[in-house]
């Protein structure tokens, strides 16, 4: 690559990170218009763009195929009808943020966790009407709580989902080794809502006399969803051990078009409006983010980045797994965590690859046998990205929908508003996750 070409894309993608933080225009277009600038000057390609599709066709299937599935139930009105049930706390700020917590790690353990903010949100803000409070914290909780049950299962993020797939895991395989440290992260939030939701988390106030909930709308229609819904929960429990398997992004492009199927055969709506509620612009932004690493890529910095860990911790995998979990984690907060676990993939399988572990073949795609010694590595790769997506607004997808919606709804969350709850949060979850990787090398 000519070294003009690379100078341009440190200069045009710190441009784009600048006018994001700044918020000094919408992050879609201003990515966009970087990959466009970079078009222009020749350093983007046809092939490039070839190969961004290839390495987020997974993730990207998976929040869409999500997306979809959660809006084709919104019609049965039950939401509203969940809402309602849910709400029914007795008027306490504490128990409704307690419940709230198990309520998004049950969702996150079966769907991608930007869908889980979208199906939870109608119920937070019929939750904080009645309470006569503030529905932008529990939101911002919400998005933090999904990234990190995102970690039970390996379709809770799509981060989380490129991470196992490149260490060869499958969905029970995950279950098994990796899931108990999206328990911890999850713990640890408990004892932080009294201090960054102090407000909600005293709140006490009597509800409404009369309060029950609404009936569910079309009920057969309702089934339908629903019956699309499990079917994609069961394909990514069993679809790996089908004889031909089907992987997690398959199956949930599986369950959407079954739940379309379901909004065209009973007319509900016009198909249309359902893709136009999709959140286009997270997807999109994901996609550029995508193209931002692979021109990454293209410089050879993640080459190099290969060789200074190998040059830094030699064949030392439990501290060259703390110091991915700590820069990963850094550097998930001011980017989209998953073009950075994208990114550190590549950069982490040239390192085993110097360290003699594996062959040069592990560098491709489809490689998956690893030896037991590096799932450590991966994992602290795999936590770092997917919780210090939690220290700022554009750390996640879930962040970035979660914001969305607030705004939607008349309550605009800035990037600083945003980090005031999520630096904290981030920073203890990063501390308990380096002990669970230190557990888990001892357990090997």
């Amino acid at each position: 690559m000519p070294e003009f070409h690379a100078y341009a894309i440190y200069v045009v993608f710190g441009g784009v990170i600048l006018c994001i933080a700044c918020n000094l225009m919408d992050m879609t277009l201003a990515a966009l218009l970087g990959l466009s600038l970079l078009t222009l000057t020749g350093v983007v390609t046809q092939t490039d763009v070839i190969h961004a599709v290839t390495s987020s066709e997974g993730a990207l299937s998976l929040l869409f195929g999500g997306m979809v599935v959660a809006r084709v139930l919104t019609p049965t009105g039950i939401f509203e009808n969940a809402g309602t049930r849910f709400i029914l706390t007795r008027g306490s700020g504490r128990r409704f943020l307690l419940l709230l917590t198990v309520l998004v790690s049950v969702v996150c353990a079966i769907l991608p966790n930007a869908t889980a903010v979208i199906l939870i949100a109608p119920i937070i803000i019929r939750v904080c009407k009645e309470m006569d409070e503030d529905f932008a914290g529990p939101m911002i909780l919400t998005a933090m709580l999904s990234n990190a049950a995102g970690l039970l299962t390996l379709v809770g993020d799509p981060a989380t989902f490129l991470v196992g797939q490149a260490a060869g895991l499958g969905f029970t395989e995950y279950l098994r080794k990796v899931s108990l440290g999206g328990v911890m992260a999850i713990v640890v939030l408990v004892p932080l809502m009294p201090l960054l939701f102090g407000n909600i988390w005293r709140a006490r106030k009597p509800l409404r006399e009369g309060l029950a909930p609404a009936p569910i709308k079309r009920p057969y229609f309702c089934l339908f969803a629903v019956l699309a819904l499990a079917f994609m929960v069961g394909m990514f429990l069993l679809g790996d051990s089908l004889p031909s398997p089907i992987v997690p992004p398959a199956a949930a492009i599986i369950g959407a078009s079954l739940a379309l199927l379901a909004i065209h055969a009973s007319k509900v709506e016009p198909l249309e409006n359902v893709f136009k509620d999709i959140d286009w612009k997270t997807l999109i932004f994901i996609f550029c983010m995508m193209c931002y690493v692979e021109m990454f890529t293209k410089t050879g910095v993640l080459g190099g980045l290969s060789r200074s860990m190998h040059g830094a911790f030699g064949d030392d995998l439990l501290l060259a797994g703390f110091a991915l979990l700590a820069a990963i984690g850094l550097v998930s907060g001011f980017l989209a965590n998953i073009p950075v676990v994208a990114a550190a993939v590549l950069m982490t399988k040239g390192y085993f690859v110097l360290l003699q572990m594996v062959p040069e073949e592990a560098l491709g795609a489809s490689f998956t046998d690893w030896p037991q010694a590096s799932l450590p590595v991966f994992v602290a790769m795999m936590f770092g990205g997917t919780l210090g997506g939690n220290a700022t607004l554009i750390g996640s997808s879930a962040n970035l929908v979660s914001a969305g919606i607030c705004g939607a709804n008349g309550r605009p969350v800035g990037f600083m508003e945003f980090m005031r709850y999520g630096v904290p949060t981030t920073f203890c979850q990063l501390a308990a996750s380096a002990v669970y990787v230190w557990l888990l090398t001892k357990t090997l």
